[in-house]
């Protein structure tokens, strides 16, 4: 039985076809760059941290405030990952530092710059170890560990203008449960148990917003009364999920929500989360509402039919959707994901950008390498 010592050729020929086929544009290209963009009411953009071609790390946004301060962590396979905040207009960036350990991921910004989110203890290399929540001062200076209900862990999600702060936590039978704070971040209040849910937003009454899964991976959203007192389901969209995502201070609630006909619409409520609309999709059959303003624009993106993420942003109150994607396609832009909105209009964007012709150039040329690697090697026999 003769061998060669090269790789199998199926393998080989497998991966060129996967390879040519993803750099032709039947999937999304390989090898993007990840960069948060703001997106401003007059059509400006404005590049946040890594900008086209500079070799920075790719980063995720999770959102803005009204100075345009955005908050994000490096998307980074490492064994240290910490958030950052910019200045106003999305200009500049402070790393935040952590807890003690390796990881830091921000969860949340107020209009002074108070930054939520969670952090590792322990330098250990991994991010598994326990985490704690944390809050910030103004413009994501210093750093106060906000302990637990009990447990081992705890995570925020959101905070509001008062230094409120949502989020959950773990006691001491490991369940987990939801929480809220008092100004800066003071004290802790039970607010009683997440059946794997999450606190995804609060507003400035204390209203919080998040979702319980119900069992078989589906998930039912919700909105509590001031001070997080309550628990009041939202309904659906005709489906059997929803997920409530943001709020704002008049009680509207954005999210998605499941359809009779299996698809996924964003959604918009009424004051205190009364009454449900369909938001609608760009052309696909999905969109996900990420947050909302006080004037009730939501954003969030749309699933296209051919695979690609576009972003969008309503009017006041819902109204109309607006395709944020031929504002950014010029710029190598090829998927966009809205992840916050502040009072101004400015909408922080999650992109994925088109390499460069200059990595192009490298990749193709190691394919060639590999495709004459591969016509020397003979069938295995």
């Amino acid at each position: 039985m003769q061998r060669t010592h090269c790789l199998k050729v199926r393998r080989v020929r497998s991966f060129v076809t996967a390879f040519l086929s993803m750099s032709l544009g039947l999937v999304a290209p390989v090898f993007a760059t990840e960069v948060p963009i703001i997106v401003n009411p007059d059509g400006k953009l404005t590049y946040i941290g890594a900008s086209v071609g500079d070799g920075n790390w790719d980063n995720w946004a999770v959102g803005i405030n009204d100075k345009g301060q955005v908050v994000g962590y490096p998307n980074i396979g490492d064994a240290y990952a910490d958030s950052y905040i910019t200045g106003p207009a999305g200009v500049g960036n402070s790393y935040l530092g952590t807890l003690g350990g390796n990881y830091n991921f921000a969860g949340g910004v107020n209009n002074t710059g108070q930054v939520v989110g969670a952090s590792t203890l322990t330098l250990s290399g991994t991010g598994s170890d326990p985490y704690h929540a944390y809050i910030t001062g103004p413009n994501g200076v210093g750093m106060k560990d906000l302990g637990t209900l009990g447990g081992d862990s705890s995570s925020a999600s959101t905070i509001n203008d008062a230094g409120r702060v949502a989020g959950s936590s773990t006691v001491a039978d490991g369940s987990t449960h939801a929480f809220i704070t008092g100004p800066n971040g003071v004290g802790m209040t039970d607010l009683g148990m997440l059946s794997r849910g999450y606190i995804t937003d609060i507003n400035a009454a204390g209203q919080v917003v998040g979702y319980s899964e119900t069992g078989n991976g589906l998930s039912r959203a919700f909105i509590s009364g001031p001070n997080g007192v309550g628990r009041t389901d939202l309904g659906s969209l005709g489906g059997n999920s929803t997920v409530a995502t943001a709020v704002n201070d008049a009680g509207q609630v954005a999210g998605y929500s499941s359809l009779t006909d299996g698809s996924t619409h964003a959604f918009l409520t009424g004051p205190n989360g009364v009454g449900m609309t369909d938001l609608g999709a760009l052309g696909g059959n999905s969109t996900f509402a990420s947050a909302i303003n006080d004037a009730g624009q939501v954003v969030g993106h749309s699933g296209l039919d051919y695979g690609s993420s576009h972003a969008f942003i309503t009017g006041p109150n819902g109204v109309g959707m607006t395709d944020l994607q031929p504002l950014l396609a010029p710029h190598g832009v090829f998927s966009s994901h809205a992840v916050g909105i502040n009072n101004l209009g400015q909408v922080i964007v999650n992109t994925s950008l088109v390499p460069e012709p200059s990595s192009y150039v490298l990749m193709l040329a190691g394919l060639g390498l590999l495709i004459g690697y591969m016509s020397r090697c003979r069938p295995i026999a």
